[in-house]
């Protein structure tokens, strides 16, 4: 054990302010990081967790985002190469959803007498819990409810298949309900059509827009499927799923630019990046680093200079024994090395508490390696530039001083 890790060990209540600093500072990047990503993603669950394994997107899409529909007369050109099995597509679009006050799905003098009721007060009564009447946009996914469909997620169950199967049943993922004033058995409208909230998922959060899972059937009873020469985004199952990128390669060999083929895997990855670019979400990160490492720097030197000017007369007596001023100062930079790796092992812990929080609350958050990797870079970074600020301080270790 070296010299500097000991110290760290035997005297951490000194140090302890400069690894809650770093923590905090790793957590306010990750958790705009975890944020941001988990937005994106909740986009794409339906996607992420279908049962396909390659992807098939126009030619120029570098992501899921913004990503248009395909000709249909692309769906043969897949199905020709061997060891495709099955292509399915997926289809979405959006519209106003309404809930149903009390009386509005009455008729008679009962309905008279709860508009009248309603004009009196500006909230309704239904069951034991008070609800406004709400209008929201939300977005619409279609599933194909049959067994083994596609782009049907692998943790739909089996009863919430067949509920899906009904005409004009919709699933509504739990987070969401209170946004959209429902509740599990409760009629609504969208877009004018009377549905039913016949089931709730619960890991399938939407910061930005509510989602509502209905089958492909009822998307059309909507009156909300694509054209019939237009498909969505394509997934294609193949017979030997280890062998998708061999699969997907030749799949991009016989495109001549009219589509992409992509596994999975490096779809959600594209994904993840393509969030991360955006330029709002840039300026919010870049914002978020510097002021993370402001703080960290400033409270961390000061910690770092702090400790070391209590243990001057120790580095006083390593110079009296011969050691040289170089090495006392790669010591104080070993200890802020060792603060650092502290720091980052606190921000694992607040990290994990944060998600878990954040599950709870229903705010999806994701955290890429290389995000993670980077920001681990980054507080290290930022306690070895603290050791270097408090470097100044071991000019007081003069052994002389210790004749006094």
């Amino acid at each position: 054990m070296t010299l500097a890790l000991a110290t760290v060990l035997y005297e951490w209540r000194r140090y302890m302010a400069a690894i809650v600093a770093l923590a905090l500072s790793g957590m306010l990047v990750l958790a705009f990081v975890g944020m941001f990503v988990g937005m994106g993603k909740s986009f794409t669950a339906t996607i992420d967790r279908s049962r396909a394994d390659l992807m098939i997107l126009p030619a120029k899409s570098e992501s899921l985002i913004n990503t248009g529909g395909l000709p249909r007369r692309v769906m043969p050109l897949i199905y020709s190469h061997p060891d495709v099995v099955a292509v399915s597509d997926i289809d979405d679009d959006g519209g106003m959803f309404s809930n149903l006050g009390v009386g509005d799905d009455k008729d008679g003098p009962d309905a008279k007498k709860a508009d009248a009721k309603k004009a009196d007060k500006p909230q309704d009564k239904l069951g034991d819990a008070t609800k406004k009447k709400k209008r929201v946009y939300v977005q619409i996914t279609a599933v194909d409810t049959a067994q083994g469909g596609l782009t049907l997620p692998t943790d739909f169950s089996e009863d919430l298949r067949e509920t899906l199967s009904q005409p004009f049943a919709v699933a509504v993922d739990k987070s969401a309900l209170d946004q959209l004033g429902v509740k599990l058995g409760d009629k609504a409208a969208l877009d004018g059509h009377a549905i039913r909230i016949a089931a709730v998922t619960t890991t399938y959060p939407n910061m930005m827009q509510p989602q509502i899972i209905v089958s492909r059937q009822t998307l059309r009873l909507l009156g909300k499927a694509r054209p019939s020469n237009r498909v969505g985004p394509m997934f294609v199952s193949i017979r030997d799923p280890s062998q998708a990128e061999r699969v997907r390669n030749e799949l991009n060999a016989m495109a001549d630019g009219r589509y992409r083929a992509w596994t999975k895997a490096e779809l959600s990855k594209a994904n993840d990046e393509a969030m991360m670019k955006d330029q709002g979400i840039g300026v919010i990160l870049g914002f978020a680093t510097v002021m993370a490492g402001c703080i960290g720097v400033g409270i961390t030197s000061q910690t770092l200079r702090g400790a070391v000017l209590a243990n001057i007369k120790e580095f006083a007596s390593l110079r009296a024994l011969g050691v040289s001023m170089n090495s006392l100062r790669w010591i104080v930079l070993e200890l802020s090395f060792w603060v650092g790796v502290c720091g980052l092992g606190a921000t694992a812990v607040l990290v994990t508490g944060l998600t878990f929080l954040a599950d709870a609350a229903g705010v999806p958050m994701s955290f890429p390696l290389s995000n993670v990797f980077s920001t681990a870079l980054f507080l290290l970074f930022t306690a070895l530039i603290s050791g270097f600020f408090s470097l100044g301080v071991l000019k007081r270790s003069q052994p002389a001083d210790l004749l006094r």
